[in-house]
């Protein structure tokens, strides 16, 4: 009986998803389609991910979790035990039991008063922001890549550019637009899961003065910002710059931006991936997303390259040391084999 009725409560707080979260996980925040926070224990951070939305039971369920830093999982339950203290399902069963009694929020809805038909921060949310965006040569996207001496953008089909995308700080902060490159998030199959935006300065000099000019919306979890098709070799790394810079003298070599060290750490791999080149960060975090993800890949008989910048990450290399400098760096850290295979002369 006790297994049975902790599979139903499991299930009616996956359908509060986000509700359980905003009052158990009050950490953290909403991320695409996933709750980001530090952990179960609902530490400030963002390696742990809480499905909002999916089926009621199996795989890709709401409500369901995995840590990327620990490889911890498990479902709301296991979140009201975590931090709450408890040891005993009994006392677990009945905080959900109270938790589930509560009056919950109305969906949102339109300024016509209908619910929206396309969930705010799903994936057919990230496929339509993407359709409506143009491709990013002769636009700000460029300038913005130009400044971070990533040139030219030809090729950059994962990358567009929307004059007028929206932003809101948070969910009291009135809307606001800015300019913004946006990245198509995709899985292994090629089908667009997500989006990553970057707004930009109006002049295309930098970022957007906001305090979060970089977010995602969508399925994020395994999935990435795609330059090229990967084979036997792939390189991936956290953020878009720091990808696209290695890729100024490695053109030919397939490349993934994760978007984040928690999502770098949970990549899928390709069936055919033999050789896995890891873009690290030189901070904490890059550190963490680098050994989970050699640990990951490893395991399943992947060889693992760790590539390190000089400074803290390669795109700041790459702005101070120019392209000669990177290509001597990464020509030491590569298998000779992929240097002649894919490094530009």
């Amino acid at each position: 009986m006790a297994r049975l009725d902790a599979s139903e409560l499991s299930i009616r707080l996956g359908r509060q998803a986000e509700v359980v979260c905003r009052h158990y996980l009050s950490s953290g925040k909403r991320d695409g389609r996933y709750w980001r926070v530090g952990d179960v224990q609902n530490s400030p951070g963002g390696s742990m991910y809480v499905r909002l939305s999916g089926p009621e039971t199996g795989k890709g369920a709401a409500g369901r979790w995995t840590d990327a830093a620990t490889g911890e999982h498990g479902d709301l339950l296991d979140v009201i035990r975590e931090t709450l203290g408890l040891v005993d399902f009994g006392d677990v069963a009945k905080e959900a039991r109270r938790f589930l009694a509560l009056p919950h929020p109305a969906p949102k809805k339109t300024p016509t008063g209908r619910t929206s038909g396309i969930a705010i921060g799903s994936p057919e949310a990230s496929r339509r922001l993407f359709g409506m965006s143009q491709p990013i040569g002769g636009t700000l996207a460029e300038v913005y890549l130009n400044g971070r001496a990533i040139a030219p953008v030809i090729g950059l089909t994962a990358l567009r550019y929307h004059p007028m995308c929206y932003y809101r700080p948070d969910e009291h902060s009135p809307t606001e637009i800015w300019p913004a490159m946006v990245a198509s998030i995709t899985d292994l199959d090629g089908r667009q899961t997500g989006a990553h935006r970057t707004w930009l300065a109006p002049d295309g000099s930098g970022k957007a003065p906001i305090d979060t000019p970089r977010r995602a919306m969508g399925d994020l979890l395994g999935h990435g910002v795609r330059f090229g098709v990967a084979g036997e070799v792939l390189a991936a790394g956290e953020g878009i710059e720091t990808v696209l810079s290695p890729r100024m003298v490695l053109p030919r070599m397939p490349m993934l931006a994760a978007t984040s060290a928690a999502h770098l750490a949970a990549i899928l791999f390709p069936a055919t991936l033999r050789r896995l080149y890891v873009l690290r960060d030189l901070d904490p975090a890059g550190d963490a997303a680098r050994d989970g993800l050699v640990a990951r890949a490893s395991s399943v008989g992947i060889e693992v390259v760790s590539v390190s910048p000089k400074r803290e990450d390669f795109n700041e290399d790459l702005r101070l040391g120019g392209v000669d400098a990177l290509r001597a760096a990464l020509t030491e850290q590569l298998r000779p084999e992929d240097v002649s295979r894919f490094m530009e002369a």
